[in-house]
């Protein structure tokens, strides 16, 4: 899976798998943002039933299994994030930006990991 982050200093395609970052130079496809009655969203993302929203909150991030109806905290230990981004295919995928850094969930944000490289700092991500 290739997550595409769209930083200050351009947009870098990012193989989740590898960790290799190469310079991207295809268009940046986000989807519209879902909109959500809660406070403090800086980010979100949603595919399928599947509803992430980041907030300017501890922990950073809320998310939902059945369309925004009920919501869980995630990503405690985190830090404040920028941009999120589910997979279609998989909802469980779930890519979180932080500053200058990009976290993996494959279990619909139960376990984080972060991935090596530092990214120049980040504005958008994509899947």
């Amino acid at each position: 899976m290739i997550a595409v982050a769209d930083t200050a200093a351009g947009t870098f395609a990012v193989d989740l798998e590898t960790e290799e970052v190469e310079p991207w130079s295809g268009d940046l496809d986000l989807p519209a943002p879902p909109a959500l009655n809660l406070p403090r969203v800086v980010a979100a993302a949603a595919a399928g039933s599947t509803v992430v929203a980041i907030v300017a909150a501890k922990p950073p991030m809320l998310v939902s299994h059945d369309g925004g109806a009920t919501w869980r905290e995630s990503g405690r230990g985190l830090p404040p994030g920028r941009a999120v981004a589910v997979s279609t295919e998989n909802p469980d995928a779930i890519v979180y930006a932080g500053r200058n850094r990009l976290y993996v969930s494959r279990d619909g944000g139960v376990f984080w990991t972060a991935l090596a490289p530092e990214l120049p700092e980040i504005r958008a991500v994509a899947l």
